[in-house]
């Protein structure tokens, strides 16, 4: 599949083949139809924000897309469904303080490091892996409108 990758700080995006995403039980994988851009995005490309993030990676944080594959413990989502992707992975065995990465963006200390070794690849590509309870979803939409709910991302942080 095609992505945008960052392979060094302070360079541009390349655009090339990488590996599909694999999924697993208690992931889903998505048809990236929209991905937003942040406002600071040249700051973290760069370097100058200093983001814990491994390199080489996709970026992107969170997208709007259709659901493409499911893992066996999903019962509510269904192939086609509209969905965000919330880049904010969790780790599930710590509910009171748990680890964090933002997928293609950056991680929070060394657990969400962690984290990042599997959810490390953001929206800047055609495909997407999450864990389940990232994939919101969002009813019909029109995929001409898909760039518009990209907002989402923006309205979730306040």
């Amino acid at each position: 599949m095609k992505a945008a990758v960052l392979k060094r700080f302070g360079v541009p995006l390349d655009i090339e083949q990488v590996e599909a995403p694999v999924l697993g039980t208690g992931e889903v994988i998505v048809d990236i139809v929209a991905a937003g851009v942040l406002s600071y995005a040249n700051e973290v490309f760069s370097g100058e924000r200093q983001y814990l993030l491994e390199l080489p990676v996709v970026p992107g944080t969170g997208g709007i897309g259709r659901v493409r594959a499911l893992g066996p413990d999903a019962t509510h989502l269904a192939i086609g469904d509209w969905v965000f992707c919330d880049p904010t992975v969790r780790s599930r065995d710590a509910d009171l303080a748990p680890d964090i990465t933002l997928q293609g963006l950056s991680a929070r200390g060394p657990g969400g490091l962690k984290l990042q070794q599997h959810f490390r690849h953001g929206s800047f590509a055609e495909r997407m892996l999450l864990p389940t309870e990232n994939a919101k979803p969002i009813g019909r939409i029109d995929a001409q409108e898909a760039a518009h709910w990209c907002a989402l991302g923006t309205l979730l942080v306040p």
